[in-house]
């Protein structure tokens, strides 16, 4: 039965994407006007070894290896005052599947997904150079200035997406957004409820935690002569409940309303000769997705030095709030970002282990080097603090210190299509660290390793026709 069930599923996705691209071909032989459809795939294998990745393991336990492969299949739509775009992913570990299972029949893995189904409109003239306005519906990724809040999580192997409506306003130099979302898990008859855990591995998730019933967000981004200056407003509403218990078991039950968080801040990038400076600034209120009150704040600084066209150097610091004071947060929340980009490769911080609403300072170095067109290498030093007080089991302090992480790249281009990259990262960690208030793990090993090779596929055609 299980055989029968693969091998349908199987057909089924052929067809389906079949008939997908059909359909788009269709529309541009009956388009009067110049169209051009795109079609693209992507297959990217990662294999990794991991000795203490997300955290420290505990001395007893024993390294994991596996391979994990994102395969894409894409296709876009261009003409007149419309485009479209669809991404269909499968996102599997080696093996499984038992060679007789499919993926998409065990609710709790979701590997085959639809990533991305959009559609925009240009609700002004698509061939007007001064400015456009535009709306766009639907799945999508939404990225923002270096995707430290608003990223697609590109390195996660099944990325993230969003469903929502966003409004694109763009002219020489300027560009606004504003976007709107609103979750439900079903066609209810009574009620707007959300269940925020729904089940299944959903990557939208903030950080593994809750997921958002709503977010409303504008964006405006500025660009001048030596770099650009961009203004970012995000409030996200998550479904308020109660903990009851039963038979001595917390379970959560969800009420009518729902707690707003907000976040608002500035982002500029500005290039000095050979030097690039960056910095963010955010402060967050409102209410956790728990509902305690909420005060934190973000700050980030880095410069880098383009010593020539090879080779680039730079220090930099990131400062997140943490802790609490009574009943008031302050652990900051980098919303739906791309942590793996920022908080080092091994993915200790505001990532999806978590280490107690502690709040961190990262104070970091970071080098690239480029001997060749094909080749780049980078090696990052990261110096990790917590930003608030760290207490052992007997309530006694503890030092801040959680670490350090040492990260070494290397890609390599074999073609346009085919790209090569292999890693290793380093943790040193601290008591502190493994501490039951942070992360938490007994006996836990003082360095930690992480190591990857992944091959990255992406072939890709355009096609123009009237």
């Amino acid at each position: 039965m299980r055989i029968g069930e693969s091998l349908f599923n199987t057909i089924y996705m052929k067809l389906t994407l079949s008939g997908i691209y059909c359909i788009i071909l269709l529309l541009v032989c009956h388009t009067e006007t110049t169209a051009q459809v795109s079609l693209s795939a992507q297959l990217r294998t990662r294999t990794e070894l991991r000795d203490g990745q997300g955290a420290p393991l505990p001395e007893s336990s024993d390294p994991a290896f596996f391979t994990s492969q994102r395969t894409r299949l894409s296709a876009g739509f261009a003409t007149y005052r419309l485009k479209f775009g669809l991404t269909v992913q499968d996102v599997r570990i080696w093996g499984q599947d038992a060679s007789t299972i499919n993926k998409t029949t065990t609710q709790d893995n979701n590997g085959m997904m639809l990533h991305e189904a959009w559609a925009e409109i240009g609700l002004t003239d698509t061939t007007n150079k001064r400015y456009n306005l535009a709306l766009k519906l639907g799945r999508q990724e939404l990225m923002y200035d270096d995707q430290r809040l608003i990223g697609n999580l590109d390195w996660l192997q099944q990325a993230r997406r969003h469903d929502a409506a966003v409004i694109q306003f763009s002219s020489p130099g300027l560009v606004v957004h504003g976007g709107f979302a609103y979750n439900q898990n079903k066609e209810n008859a009574s009620g707007t409820k959300y269940n925020q855990t729904p089940p299944g591995n959903y990557t939208g998730n903030t950080n593994a935690g809750s997921m958002y019933k709503s977010f409303e967000y504008l964006y405006a981004n500025r660009k001048y002569k030596t770099g650009n200056v961009s203004f970012l407003f995000f409030a996200d509403q998550f479904n308020k409940y109660h903990i009851n218990i039963e038979n001595n078991v917390p379970v959560k039950t969800w009420d009518n309303g729902a707690w707003s968080r907000f976040t608002t801040g500035l982002h500029t990038m500005n290039n000095f000769g050979k030097t690039d400076i960056t910095a963010s600034v955010y402060y967050q209120t409102g209410h956790t997705s728990a509902g305690q009150k909420l005060s934190a704040a973000l700050l980030a600084a880095s410069l880098l030095y383009n010593v020539n066209n090879k080779w680039s150097i730079g220090p930099g610091i990131d400062y997140t709030t943490g802790g609490a004071s009574g009943n008031i947060s302050h652990a900051f929340d980098p919303l739906y970002g791309t942590a793996h980009k920022f908080w080092g490769f091994m993915d200790y911080f505001y990532a999806a282990s978590a280490f107690g609403n502690k709040g961190l300072t990262d104070c970091y170095v970071k080098t690239r080097f480029k001997p060749s067109p094909l080749l780049q290498l980078s090696g990052d030093v990261h110096q990790f603090f917590s930003a608030s007080a760290v207490y052992n089991n007997t309530g006694n302090t503890l030092t801040r210190n959680f670490g350090t992480e040492v990260d070494v790249v290397a890609s390599y281009s074999l073609t346009k299509i085919i790209g090569f990259e292999a890693g290793y990262s380093h943790f040193f960690s601290t008591a502190s660290l493994s501490s039951a208030g942070v992360k938490n793990i007994t006996d836990a090993k003082k360095n930690n390793n992480w190591a990857y090779i992944m091959v990255n596929i992406k072939p890709a055609f355009i096609f123009n026709a009237r």
